[in-house]
């Protein structure tokens, strides 16, 4: 690439910092600009839900790199701007002030938004969802004069608030259809270590529940009524169902998109002078062997230096295994690997889940593992990494025996 070629970056958050960063590393000397939605400079999220609302660390303490940082390596970034349209027949992307910015090659790091539910009540003043740093500030902010809160979803983002909103001293019931919380990703096994976590921890948590409507008074919501006319009251509603992957822009621009923008294992899109990254990248996983998207801040991290390479025609591939951590309340959880939705995995715990402290794995029909979590034992993550990638069957006794190495 030459020194006048130009290169734009849409998306604010960490994967957006990390290849404006992989760029100038690479040597890039064309202008790079960065066009971001927030207000903010680029920022870590995993502590908005954690550390941030424990009164632990603030959304400052977050960001990636310093505005002193981008002045010094030419990158022009536009705060509170959102890209509205990509031509790619021109290859420009359009602002919202009517103005277009031109580009040799655009990285997508559009990230995702939170889900809303479709039921009455649920854009009332006193419902909160969780994504951004103005969110998190907002929820600390009720944690301080609210004494009720219902949490409506028990997956990740909806645990982690209920364990700090506990902290703060609040009555949190927490609402999930699924028979435990983090069942879709972990299972029932695993799911009811999270359910038990919690239930000690004095939450009200109920399951196999049917939201029907976040009930209000004065435009402000007062509580949530289920499908059986039990109504729940509160003085805030924290609704995480989940999060939606912001693909409106590639996909009203023809790029080949699924859940999620089709990536190769380079992290290219169907337009070769288009990657993504992040939330949004449905890629072909070249170790896996099939296409994945996952939420994870690992993705964001790792996934520009791959990018970059591939923005500036340089040969690369990603293949790192996904990966994602939580902390609840004494509760230190990492996870390697992938389980698809619909794979037929057997559940193999080596330790203690009483006292929760195990080391779970998954394994598929020739005993080979797909993937482990580990929870309040470390040191381990390299081990399970070597199971996943080595192919090889194991023992599943041999496996669950804490006396035999991994």
């Amino acid at each position: 690439m030459t020194t006048g070629s130009r290169f734009v970056i849409a998306g604010g958050g960490l994967a957006a910092a990390k290849l404006a960063e992989a760029l100038r590393a690479n040597d890039f000397e064309g202008t790079v600009t960065l066009v971001s939605a927030e207000e903010r400079l680029p920022y870590e999220r995993p502590p908005l839900s954690k550390e941030c609302l424990l009164g632990k660390k603030t959304p400052e303490d977050c960001t990636v790199d310093p505005a002193q940082w981008y002045r010094d390596h030419h990158i022009e970034v536009l705060l509170g701007t959102t890209v509205t349209a990509l031509d790619r027949t021109t290859k420009t992307i359009a602002l919202p002030d009517g103005t277009t910015l031109p580009y040799d090659k655009l990285a997508l790091a559009t990230g995702s938004r939170p889900r809303r539910l479709p039921i009455p009540g649920a854009d009332a003043a006193g419902v909160y969802t969780l994504r951004t740093a103005e969110d998190s500030l907002a929820l600390l902010e009720m944690f301080g004069t609210a004494r009720r809160l219902v949490v409506i979803g028990a997956g990740w983002i909806g645990l982690e608030v209920t364990a700090a909103a506990r902290a703060a001293g609040l009555e949190v019931t927490v609402l999930e259809t699924l028979a435990v919380p983090l069942q879709t990703a972990l299972g029932p096994q695993i799911g009811a270590v999270f359910a038990d976590l919690h239930r000690e921890h004095g939450v009200d948590l109920r399951l196999e529940t049917k939201v029907a409507e976040i009930t209000t008074a004065d435009g402000r919501a007062t509580g949530v009524r289920l499908a059986d006319d039990t109504v729940i009251e509160a003085d805030a509603v924290l609704v995480a169902v989940g999060a939606r992957p912001n693909i409106d822009l590639a996909v009203d621009a023809g790029l080949a998109t699924d859940e999620g923008v089709l990536v190769d294992e380079s992290l290219a899109t169907s337009d070769p002078d288009i990657v993504a990254v992040g939330d949004i990248a449905d890629q072909q996983h070249p170790l896996l062997g099939r296409r994945i998207r996952v939420e994870h801040w690992a993705n964001a991290l790792n996934q520009p230096a791959v990018a970059a390479a591939t923005m500036l025609d340089k040969p690369a591939v990603y293949d790192r295994l996904p990966y994602f951590f939580t902390d609840q309340y004494d509760l230190g959880m990492e996870y390697t690997g992938y389980v698809g939705a619909n794979q037929d995995a057997r559940v193999v715990v080596r330790g203690d889940l009483g006292k929760r402290e195990f080391v779970a794995f998954w394994l598929d029909s020739g005993n080979r593992v797909v993937a482990g979590m580990n929870v309040n034992v470390w040191d381990v993550t390299d081990r399970i990494k070597e199971l996943i990638l080595s192919g090889e069957a194991v023992d599943p006794d041999r496996l669950a025996d804490t006396g035999t190495p991994l």
